[in-house]
């Protein structure tokens, strides 16, 4: 199974981060499975890839660090695949969502860590 970790803290209140996360999920051709005040669960929209290649994205919100301006949140994106090639399917939808986060217009990026 491949799978593609990212944390990011970024300058937003925490009540603005959700609803502001879900658009741009969306906008990544992204279906929302589910969604609570810190968990986000979606997934890439069937047909454009085999079954297992699909890729799920969870986000998770940490309220608990959540301060007046600034929120932490983390993505797990992972799907079937093997992870054979290093410039697989997974990685490369993790990079996208990865990359529009950062570059989102609605929060300046404070820091953004891959693992």
């Amino acid at each position: 199974m491949a799978r593609y970790t990212c944390s990011f803290l970024i300058s937003i209140n925490f009540e603005y981060l959700q609803p502001l996360l879900l658009d741009l999920l969306q906008d990544c051709d992204l279906d929302i499975q589910y969604c609570t005040s810190d968990y986000i669960l979606a997934r890439e929209i069937p047909g454009k890839v085999s079954f297992s290649k699909l890729v799920k994205v969870e986000v998770f919100i940490d309220k608990s660090t959540a301060t007046e301006t600034e929120s932490r949140m983390s993505i797990v994106i992972k799907n079937e695949e093997l992870p054979l090639h290093v410039d697989n399917h997974c990685r490369q939808t993790f990079e996208y969502v990865k990359e529009t986060i950062e570059r989102s217009r609605h929060w300046h990026l404070i820091e953004s860590l891959a693992g």
